[in-house]
């Protein structure tokens, strides 16, 4: 009898050998032409991810409720274009990006099979970090403002399960202005990434530090040493 899951396990074992000789190989002809171009190409693939993520978490919203920023209307082909993308609507569910964050995250920064610079893969650390508290402000907003609670759990409820449908008008500000928030600070850490630079944002430094850590870079605003014994 053939063991149908040790012959898929050795397949995909091929499989990521042979992309990793290959990325190796890639990895080595960008360098001999250009060291930093491929970092530049690792940091540009990132922040796309991590704007088609935005535009299906956010901005989908916003068009589903109806309302198209002016602002946006030059873009909007490209825009349409993602959001229609059979390839692309693989970000549109969270259970698909949970798994992908943990295949990146897995095989890129814990067990490093891909070599990646320690500025790509704070960037890498740093996208996924924005990602949840961008998950959270919108999980804060449907708590907060547009909830409904099962009815055999709303009796543990204060307000015993009281259903909260959000004005229009004030969802769209809510994500459309998430949206802009979000797409300036992406803007702004690929920029600062690009320039060679591991960027900061301000008021959050909890926040960089943390990815920090992880990859054991010393920053201004970590704390250092022990605490004085009393």
């Amino acid at each position: 009898m053939i063991n149908v899951d040790s012959n898929n396990s050795s397949l995909w074992q091929r499989i990521l050998k042979i992309f990793k000789i290959f990325l190796i190989n890639f990895q080595k002809f960008f360098s001999n032409f250009n060291p930093n171009l491929l970092q530049i190409i690792q940091l540009t693939f990132i922040y796309f991810f991590a704007v088609v993520d935005l535009l299906y978490a956010i901005l989908n919203n916003v068009f589903s409720l109806g309302y198209l920023p002016e602002m946006l209307l030059p873009f909007f082909p490209i825009i349409k274009s993602i959001l229609q993308s059979p390839i692309f609507q693989i970000w549109g569910s969270p259970e698909k990006v949970f798994f992908l964050s943990y295949v990146v995250i897995e095989f890129m920064i814990v067990r490093a099979v891909f070599k990646f610079s320690k500025l790509v893969k704070y960037n890498i650390l740093l996208i996924f970090a924005m990602l949840m508290v961008q998950g959270l402000a919108i999980s804060y907003w449907d708590v907060l403002f547009h909830r409904e609670i099962a009815s055999p759990v709303a009796k543990w409820a204060y307000d015993e399960g009281t259903l909260i449908h959000t004005d229009k008008g004030l969802a769209i500000v809510f994500f459309f202005n998430t949206f802009v928030i979000f797409m300036l600070a992406y803007m702004y850490l690929y920029i600062r990434a690009i320039q060679g630079k591991f960027a900061t944002i301000p008021g959050m430094e909890w926040l960089t530090d943390s990815v920090a850590f992880w990859l054991r870079i010393k920053t201004p605003t970590m704390r250092f040493g022990k605490r004085k014994k009393k």
